[in-house]
């Protein structure tokens, strides 16, 4: 199997041991499932479904950020417990995907298990020069991190336009660099607070992954995943820290997700421009909203429009009339995959085949698709 690095800006090989050690940024649980969202999840499905073919065992870990502003400001919005709010949108989003057929992850850890470990992550990157206290904060200091901007391989003037747009605060003054990021702040009156010996309040964004990852998986992972729009700042800032404190390398491959858009923007709850996929399944077969997705390659954009659900409901209707398995298209579906997870390129074999009328089930259900 070949995939695309965004650490090495190239498609390479990925060899893992037996056991592969996987990690995809979960959702902040404050709003429904939107498309966007599953074309994320849905993509490490189909490549967990490959590994698993392949004879490996996968260890998936899929983090819930119930510890993040957007949580709060919902919350405080409609007037419940940001908690309450929070297990009300994770059900319903573990709903989503089980009628996506996306296969279980091997957990899914609450950022708001992991205080006692992100205390400790914390003080080993104090201990070991990385960071600094001020104005009742604790922030990673990026100038002791040589690498810190090679993940993404953004300019020092491309990082700080994304932190500004991504909530970085760069105009705080009590950093020392706009770059450098928070790993434990006070919190607002009506937000959770966690005493620690900087003083009570509560962890920055980034430190939450970095501590479930480590505590879940180990010091170092196979692969981690998320969105493109995770690439910085968050998985920049979790790779520094992760490796300022083990002294280890944090991930051995990097693979992102495309954003999906609808009416010329990526789709986004800021935006409103959404299809929420619980919504979906009152009109469409789940099956073809999986197909929907999948007919694009994970690390393209593409825009959410009105032909993709007749036309993948058709497609549906297409294969089902062609079930029984044929060793042909199997095989030839895993080369597609094995080529940087090619399913635009893994559905157009199993087109073609169904349109000839040879059996094309073991190679749907390959992609997760049951005739």
């Amino acid at each position: 199997m070949r995939l695309y690095d965004t650490a090495r800006g190239a498609v390479v090989p990925f060899e893992p041991d037996d056991q592969v050690l996987m990690y995809t940024c979960g959702i902040t649980p404050y709003d429904a499932t939107h498309v966007g969202h599953a074309a994320t999840f849905i993509t490490y499905d189909v490549l967990q479904r490959r590994l698993i073919d392949l004879g490996h065992t996968v260890k998936c870990v899929r983090n819930v950020t119930d510890v993040d502003d957007p949580l709060f400001a919902r919350a405080r919005q409609l007037g419940v417990h940001y908690l309450d709010l929070s297990a009300g949108e994770e059900a319903r989003f573990e709903r989503d995907m089980a009628a996506l057929n996306a296969l279980p992850v091997a957990s899914t850890p609450r950022a708001s298990s992991a205080i006692p470990d992100i205390r400790g992550l914390i003080g080993m990157v104090l201990d070991q020069g990385h960071a600094y206290e001020a104005g009742g904060s604790v922030y990673f200091d990026v100038s002791t991190f040589p690498s810190f901007g090679s993940l993404s391989g953004y300019t020092s003037e491309e990082m700080l336009d994304f932190a500004r747009q991504r909530g970085g605060n760069i105009d705080d003054p009590h950093k020392r660099n706009p770059l450098d990021f928070v790993l434990w702040h006070p919190s607002a009156a009506d937000e959770p607070s966690w005493d620690t010996m900087w003083g009570p309040g509560r962890p920055g964004w980034h430190i939450e992954c970095s501590a479930l990852a480590l505590r879940e998986l180990g010091t170092t992972i196979d692969l981690h995943g998320g969105g493109t729009d995770l690439i910085f700042p968050h998985h920049e800032c979790e790779r520094a820290q992760s490796e300022a404190a083990t002294g280890e390398p944090f991930v051995k491959h990097w693979m992102h997700v495309a954003m999906v858009h609808m009416d010329g923007s990526k789709m986004s709850k800021s935006l409103g421009n959404l299809v929420f996929v619980d919504k979906l399944r009152t009109e469409w077969d789940p099956r073809a909203i999986r197909l929907a997705i999948i007919e694009h390659h994970y690390r393209r954009e593409w825009e959410w429009e009105a032909t993709l659900m007749p036309r993948n409901s058709d497609r549906l209707a297409s294969w089902s009339a062609s079930r029984g398995s044929d060793d042909g298209v199997l095989a030839a579906v895993r080369e597609a995959l094995d080529d940087d997870l090619d399913t635009p390129a893994a559905l157009a074999i199993v087109d073609r085949a169904a349109s000839s009328r040879r059996g094309v089930e073991s190679a749907a259900a390959l992609l997760g698709v049951v005739l």
